[in-house]
């Protein structure tokens, strides 16, 4: 996902193409199941944070490249809005007081992030959907000015063809439209990241599927958007309504979202990458000249389309293979992956 992308137009052709390269990388991807050529297990867990940039008055503050230039890290990024940012934590390894070490390095990074945004009379806050937001915030004049972005959020227009719905009845009811993904900014999280073997991926990924209605209530956070009081935890229905490529026709016939919770249990990380490629039609068909099997005689993992889609972005826990695949420009996440996606 962090791959530097140029926005330019596809070629009717460049979908095939880069479905049949996902064939290729899938059936590479088995083959090396099936090898166990794979990383040793090392324990590990990954953390990244997506934060909201505010003034002193508590509005957002579209600032996310000033505040970049100053912080200079690698380790602070864009995401989607302008007043928006991610950071991510070196993975650590799961033994003694691991969580005491995470828990200072990200305050210490936090510490340091929002000195430098205030540079520019802003600051770094945490919280699932900022109250403050505006319809006129979250369109696509304040996009990142990133060509990902850019060219994720074109394609997910063209595929939906429409004015994307927000209709979301809670403790009120909001309906409103808009012509971005944009809205879907306004959901950030915490998410972590878990290191693990094939052989136990299933077991982990279908414990966190199991427990994610019970997260997401004891996280429950971002109550209010554009002035309404709707789900005590709104983040769920915004993010797939945000980023929904199907029309209520499709949506009447059961075509299956990008954005959702998943419909069974898995029995290996295989499935995920099948289940993108069976059932998503590629966001970004950006192909290049590697072959999956060139990257698996040199004991690489061959790449693959992104697994990460099918667990919602404000829970917080996905499991990952060991064997993460190569971040090749042909085959990262852009299968069925919505532009953060759900995590």
């Amino acid at each position: 996902m962090g791959e530097k992308v140029v926005a330019g137009p596809f070629e009717l052709a460049d979908r095939q193409r880069y479905r049949a390269k996902l064939g290729r990388c899938l059936t590479g991807l088995e083959r090396l199941l099936a090898e166990e050529r794979f990383d040793r297990p090392k324990n590990l867990m990954g953390l990244e944070i997506e934060l909201n940039l505010v003034g002193s008055d508590g509005m957002p503050r579209m600032l996310n490249g000033e505040v970049l230039e100053r912080i200079a890290s690698r380790d602070f990024q864009t995401e989607l809005a302008m007043f928006n940012l991610e950071v991510n934590i070196a993975p650590h390894r799961l033994d003694g007081r691991v969580f005491d070490r995470l828990a200072e390095e990200i305050r210490t990074s936090l510490a340091y992030a929002h000195r430098k945004a205030g540079e520019v009379d802003a600051g770094i806050l945490m919280i699932g959907i900022l109250p403050t937001l505006d319809r006129d915030d979250l369109v696509s004049s304040n996009l990142s000015a990133v060509d990902r972005y850019t060219l994720l959020n074109d394609q997910i227009v063209a595929a939906r063809g429409e004015d994307f719905v927000l209709d979301i009845e809670g403790v009120e009811h909001l309906t409103c439209t808009s012509g971005s993904i944009a809205p879907e900014a306004a959901c950030t999280s915490v998410q972590l990241h878990l290191q693990v073997t094939p052989d136990r991926f299933a077991d982990v990924w279908n414990a966190a599927q199991a427990v994610a209605a019970v997260q997401v209530a004891v996280g429950a956070n971002s109550p209010f958007l554009f002035g309404r009081e709707l789900w005590r935890e709104s983040r769920p229905p915004l993010f797939q309504q945000a980023t929904d490529t199907r029309p209520p026709e499709l949506q009447a016939q059961g075509v299956r979202p990008r954005t959702w919770f998943g419909e069974r249990w898995v029995t290996s990380a295989y499935d995920l990458f099948e289940e993108n490629l069976r059932y998503f039609p590629a966001l970004l068909p950006i192909h290049d000249d590697e072959e999956p099997s060139t990257s698996s005689t040199r004991a690489a993992s061959p790449p693959s389309p992104n697994s990460s889609c099918t667990t919602a972005r404000c829970t917080a826990g996905t499991a990952r293979s060991t064997a993460s695949p190569t971040a090749s420009r042909t085959c990262a996440s852009r299968t069925a992956c919505c532009p953060r996606a759900p995590r």
